[in-house]
This record gives C-alpha cells, structure tokens and sequence, in this order.
C-alpha cells in the first residue's frame, strides 16, 4: 500500500490537536500487523494487502519479523463516521449525562462507527443548551466529534418525531446561543430556512464554522436555493420530513440535489427510502456527495419495545421506531455496519461508493478527514473488518480493538 502522508494541526501526528492535550511518553509503541484481506484504499482495493498499525496510526509497512494476523476472505474498510445519531443501547444523547452518551458511543463503536458527532433532539432552549455543554466535554475528550443541533428551528409541518410544542422561528441570537453553550463543539444545526429569521440563522452558522442543513422544512425550491447560497451545505435525511419532489413544485429535494455545494443525508434501513430512491439520490448527487448516516435512536443495538426520544415516547416493532402518538417515523434502529452491508448486497453499490457514503463523505465534512475517514498512512488507525458477506467481524479505533477479530 503506498498511502499519502498527512500532516496538520490535528493529524494524529500530533494528537492533542484543539484540546491542548500532549502525545502519551512510555514504552515503544506496539505494532499490529493485518495481513491477507482486500482493503479499501483511496486509490482502490489491494487485494490480499497489508495493513500496519503502530500506536494509535496507521504505518509504512516495514520488513520487520512482526506476528500478522491473517484476514484472508475478509475486508479492510475505513472505520465509519455517522453525523445522525442520536442514541443506542437504550440510551440517548438528550439525557444530558455522559453516563447515557458514553453507552451511545460504545454501542455503535461495536457496530464499526469510530467517530461520530451526537444528535439532540427538540426541547426547551435551557435544556439544550445543558446538553450541549455536558456534550462538549466529551468532544474535548475525544469521545465525540461535536455536537448537532436538530431543532427546534423546524417546521411544524414537517416536524415529524419533533415535538411540535416546542418549536420555534430560528431567532439568530437563540441560534447563538446554543451554538455558545456548546463551547465550541457545534459542528451542525438542522433548521427550516422557509421559517422568519431562516436565512440570517444559515449565514450566522456559516460565518461561526457551523454546518447549517436543511431538514424538517417545507421550503419550496426557490427558497431552498436561497438557503444553499446563504451558506447550508447539508440535506438533514433527504426525503424525510420535507415534500416529495414534484414535477411542478420540486421543492427542496431538487434543489438540494442538484447543487454540488450540498452533501446529502440518507437512512438506509429500507424503512426510510425505497431503493429506487436511493438508486436516485446517488444518480443525481453522485458518490462524492452522499453520507449515510443512522438517524439511530434509544433502541439501535437493542430489541422491540418503548424508548423514549426527549420528551415523546417511541414504540418500536419489528425493529421500526415509531411515535406512539400519532405514529410518526421516529428515527431508526439502524447501526452502520448494517447500512454498509445493505449498501453492497441490496442496492448492489460498489464497494468503494458505500465507502465513501460511510466514511471519506462525512469525515471530510466534519473537518476531521486529515485524520479518519480513509486508510492511509498518518492517520489514526480507524477500521472495520468485515467477512466475505459484509458481517462485522472485528473494530479497531485509533489503534485498540473495540471487537477483535475472531481468526486464526
């Protein structure tokens, strides 16, 4: 594998990046050497490649005797970066405790998501921006990759598991607000930019470093590019909870589709979009410009039963998260490794698109892309092993295994 080498201010070559934390001194670092499977690179699939790991980062390979294991009939993929969660393993980012969104985390990180950034729900201002600041100390441990804001800026006509007494226009200054009592962990916003104050709330964001995406809204198509051209960059679920798209009236999908400015987010869990739509959206967009994401709530990783999702109570049958009042999709179940493995032998996705869609997309978004997202030599040793039938068979993150391999 010949990998590029990148460097950066918070490139794991130097690893306390924006948290001011130093590199570990001790021991030499240990090496891992993983031998025999077919790893995705940037550049393609090296069949029967090596990967070497020392510490934390992926390595040169080198002609030291060093015990492999051996992978063959299994692939090596990027560690999956998911920019829509909002819980998992019963628990939900909107408790606002790091003991909930610690069981989060480590629920999808044995589903093969390595980074990720926590969802919030819609709730009172005061609420949120508690959340946001227990949040944050858990991106400047490392845990997360910051913090999305999805509500309560959204529209009541779309607000679908939203609970639609709390929402509100996006005021800039509220706006500020949360983005403030996060401390500098916002990384996205989800908002109605049809709604008073849409526009300046969008500019507002783009101007802090913030992703403003479009979601919940009923915009029309004009008003979209309005949006698109004020600064939002993202389709918060495309599809879901905005209008179809219409011969007449194509509305915000359109718009949000044909700007290559824009990145969209889709579920695939075969509840949220049929294939054939997501056939479209990557159509239209192309591989460079989808990020799959989980929209996962409380019962991702778990059985059927009730969850609640902030203030609503959610019934989930047959691994399907829906409101109990009203009914309403309400997220999903969904964890990335099953997205991926739908991805390939579903929609029949080229292995290295679903790649893209599951990690090199969304970690270049998140401006975390100099350090995760690919395989490549300098960059934090992220990956997924999966079988010949895209089961997960083992996780590594930055160097530790979070599910070893059971080979050999």
């Amino acid at each position: 594998m010949t990998p590029t080498n990148p460097t950066g201010p918070n490139s794991p070559t130097n690893p306390a990046g924006s948290t001011g934390r130093s590199a570990p001194s001790g021991p030499p670092s240990r090496r891992t050497v993983l031998t025999g499977a077919r790893v995705v690179l940037p550049g393609g699939i090296d069949d029967g490649g090596t990967l070497t790991v020392e510490g934390r980062t992926i390595v040169e390979n080198s002609p030291e005797d060093t015990p492999a294991l051996d992978l063959r009939g299994h692939w090596i993929v990027p560690g999956f970066v998911d920019m829509h969660v909002h819980g998992g393993g019963g628990a939900s980012f909107s408790a606002g405790t790091a003991e909930q969104a610690l069981t989060v985390i480590d629920t999808h990180r044995r589903h093969g998501t390595t980074t990720m950034i926590a969802s919030t729900v819609t709730g009172e201002l005061g609420d949120l921006a508690q959340q946001a600041g227990a949040l944050s100390e858990l991106v400047e441990q490392g845990d997360l990759a910051g913090v999305h804001f999805e509500g309560p800026f959204i529209s009541p006509q779309r607000c679908g598991a939203h609970d639609p007494a709390l929402l509100r226009d996006p005021d800039p200054t509220e706006v500020r607000k949360l983005v403030d009592a996060a401390r500098g962990s916002a990384r996205m916003m989800t908002l109605a930019p049809e709604l008073p104050g849409g526009l300046e709330s969008v500019r507002l964001l783009t101007d802090n470093g913030v992703i403003a995406a479009v979601g919940h809204t009923d915009s029309t198509y004009d008003a979209t590019v309005e949006a698109v051209e004020a600064g939002a960059s993202v389709a918060t679920h495309l599809f879901n909870a905005m209008p179809g798209l219409n011969h007449r009236t194509p509305g915000p999908v359109a718009a949000l589709l044909e700007d290559e400015r824009v990145t969209v987010e889709l579920i695939n869990d075969g509840t949220h979009l049929h294939p054939a739509v997501l056939e479209l959206a990557f159509g239209s967009a192309g591989a460079g410009r989808v990020a799959f994401i989980t929209d996962a709530m409380g019962a991702a990783g778990m059985g059927d039963g009730r969850y609640p999702l902030g203030p609503l109570e959610v019934e989930v049958r047959d691994g399907v998260a829906r409101l109990i009042e009203g009914g309403s999709i309400a997220g999903s179940t969904l964890t990335m490794d099953h997205a991926f493995r739908r991805a390939v032998t579903v929609d029949r996705l080229p292995v290295e698109d679903a790649v893209r869609a599951l990690s090199v997309n969304p970690a270049r978004l998140l401006g975390v892309g100099d350090r995760t997202g690919s395989l490549e030599v300098g960059k934090y040793a992220d990956l997924v092993i999966l079988d010949a039938g895209f089961e997960l068979a083992g996780v590594m993150r930055q160097g530790e295994w979070v599910v070893r391999p059971d080979v050999g």
